[in-house]
């Protein structure tokens, strides 16, 4: 990630959900020459099949039901900086088509224009699919997989990573720690025996259901130190 994040080069991580594939594609953008340009995030599978183009590349007004003012699209609100696709595997084959010609002409047009604009956006993509999978089984478009594959980051389930578990809870109990700061909460540590038995889980929700047992935790400690029960 080190490597890739000081070149422009697109780059596709793929792991399970919750394993902080967000949170690694905003560390390359923050470690990249355009760490003070726009880091604009977007879940291609929370957005409808008729909104995509407009949301991606912006709208003209009066171009549909409901334009009322012309738009600008993420694609030019990240404009300088880096642009983050999470999902990409969620995009129907459309808008694929549109998505690779805007990486390979660096420029989009917005819905209702004739003229395209130019742009200069780095695509860091993520998915929690096997990418390559889905090319061969025809859900994703090969010419856009290579377009966006030059630079490829694993990042593996918790399963795989069993030594990291006990950093992980201590940096996000500090996390959890942070932002109750004049809530009145002290949690600021974790007993032996209540760590001991986190190590044991398997946590199939990796960092997001880790996060969401802590934060759950403190709430219902009366104590400074969250205990077993």
């Amino acid at each position: 990630a080190r490597r890739v994040a000081i070149r422009s080069i697109p780059v596709l991580i793929e792991g399970e959900s919750g394993t902080g594939k967000e949170l690694m594609a905003r560390a390359i953008h923050k470690a990249s020459p355009r760490a003070d340009k726009p880091f604009i995030s977007v879940n291609c599978g929370a957005i409808p099949s008729e909104l995509v183009e407009s949301e991606f590349f912006g709208h003209k007004k009066g171009s549909f039901t409901g334009a009322i003012a012309d738009r600008k699209g993420h694609f030019e609100r990240a404009d300088g900086g880096t642009i983050f696709l999470d999902e990409i595997g969620e995009l129907p084959k459309a808008i694929q088509v549109k998505l690779l010609r805007t990486l390979q002409e660096s420029e989009v047009t917005p819905v209702g224009f004739s003229d395209p604009k130019k742009i200069d956006v780095r695509v860091v993509a993520a998915t929690n699919r096997t990418l390559i999978n889905e090319v061969a089984d025809g859900n994703f478009r090969e010419d856009l997989f290579y377009r966006l594959a030059v630079a490829i980051i694993k990042l593996p389930p918790f399963s795989d990573r069993a030594g990291d578990i006990s950093l992980l809870i201590d940096a996000l109990l500090q996390n959890v720690k942070d932002a109750t700061v004049g809530l009145g909460l002290k949690h600021n540590k974790i007993s032996a025996s209540a760590k001991n038995i986190m190590l044991q889980h398997p946590w199939p929700g990796n960092v997001h259901e880790l996060l969401n047992t802590l934060e759950r935790a403190a709430v219902w400690s009366d104590d400074e130190a969250i205990g077993l029960e």
